[in-house]
């Protein structure tokens, strides 16, 4: 496959962890694709065993032509600039996100969960601060502003006391390290080594951009939450895990 012109380089890359996720998957693409934004989409799916590998099989890589509408393999239109990634066995979102990240040629990369928490409409407020050249990360904060489902208080609870812990350590004042919605200029995540499987990545790349002195800045995103009946995924494992991360990333790196 050719290699991309340097002056080929999209604007935007969008990268999508995916994991079991079958029934939203195609609409999430839908919804980036539709997005009027120069972008290319990077789908990293991180092992999955309920038929979404087989679905992400019919996308065509187009990355030789990277403005051009993409076409499935089956013949039906494609979803614009989509490259598919495949991990070998589940390793966890972090995992997903180093091998996206580490393909993305766009200027900016953000960060698109596969699960339709989190809508793609919200890009411009995302990469705003970024294109006016005042930060070089943007948080999208589902406590800040916007429209959101409301859902499991322990949750929220557990969210806020991990966000607090965090910012003791980083001295910053996030409202929501862990949210799903992340935009960074290219040249942040370059700089950065990134260890975090599942979901330590939050705690981890926020530690990270704190000591290397990024520019940070939070807008408020509209957020619309799964149960775990819906497909939700992260447990209070992944809560006990993130303590441990913030202190490890914070006090031992």
């Amino acid at each position: 496959m050719a290699t991309p012109e340097a002056g080929d380089r999209p604007k935007l890359s969008v990268v999508i962890p995916v994991y079991n996720e079958r029934a939203t998957i195609e609409e999430v693409l839908r919804r980036v694709s539709a997005v009027p934004i120069d972008k290319e989409i990077i789908v990293v799916d991180d092992g999955s065993d309920d038929g979404t590998a087989e679905l992400l099989e019919r996308f065509s890589s187009r990355s030789s032509q990277p403005h051009q509408e993409s076409v499935s393999k089956d013949g039906k239109e494609g979803y614009g600039n989509v490259r598919v990634l495949f991990q070998e066995r589940n390793r966890g979102k972090g995992a997903a996100l180093r091998r996206g990240f580490q393909a993305a040629r766009g200027e900016i990369v953000i960060v698109q969960d596969a699960d339709l928490e989190y809508d793609p409409r919200d890009y411009p407020q995302l990469l705003d601060p970024i294109e006016r050249g005042v930060a070089d990360v943007v948080y999208g904060s589902r406590f800040m502003a916007g429209p959101h489902r409301v859902l499991l208080f322990w949750h929220y609870v557990a969210n806020k006391t991990l966000t607090t812990l965090s910012n003791m350590l980083t001295n910053l004042n996030l409202s929501d390290v862990w949210t799903g919605y992340k935009a960074f200029r290219k040249e942040v995540l370059d700089t950065i080594a990134l260890q975090e499987d599942r979901f330590g990545f939050e705690p981890e790349i926020t530690a990270k951009i704190a000591e290397g002195g990024w520019r940070i800045y939070e807008v408020g995103i509209s957020y619309y939450g799964r149960t775990y009946q819906e497909g939700k995924k992260i447990t209070w494992k992944d809560g006990v895990r993130g303590i441990w991360c913030i202190l490890r990333y914070n006090w031992f790196s």
